[in-house]
């Protein structure tokens, strides 16, 4: 059974104009619900999987870590939704599940390389910058 507003509020009732008020939550939505949102929701969960199987040692390599899986996931995804023209997947849910697989995939060897910097940094403390070059450029 479908009842007017005016059924319970019998004074005058001022609405917003439908397709201005309609078109601007459309876009909100998809702004933060959509490709953003997937996005988001991708960095988070490649930095939940990350961090459970190999847990920080400290404090500040759990939110270095966790700052670079985010931004490896969110950029390396779009990075590699841009070079392979993916873009038309934003428009159906079935290509933001895709997308939300690139970003969490993208982010997964971010984790990796920071623990690497990590432990090069701890077992290099004491070296100076040419050191470091040489060791890098012998290793190449």
């Amino acid at each position: 059974m479908f009842f007017d507003a005016g059924f319970f509020y019998m004074g005058k009732m001022k609405m917003a104009e439908p397709t201005s008020s309609g078109v601007a939550g459309f876009a909100g939505w998809k702004l933060i619900g959509g490709a953003a949102g997937v996005a988001a929701g991708g960095a988070g969960l490649a930095a939940f999987v990350v961090m459970c199987m190999t847990k920080p040692r400290s404090d500040k390599e759990w939110i270095v870590g966790l700052v670079c899986t985010v931004i490896g996931s969110v950029c390396g995804g779009a990075a590699v939704i841009s070079y392979f023209h993916l873009y038309e997947w934003v428009t159906n849910f079935i290509g933001l599940t895709a997308i939300l697989g690139l970003s969490f995939a993208c982010g997964l060897p971010a984790w990796a390389i920071v623990r690497w910097i990590f432990n090069y940094i701890d077992t290099h403390q004491d070296a100076s910058i040419e050191d470091v070059a040489n060791d890098l450029r012998s290793s190449l």
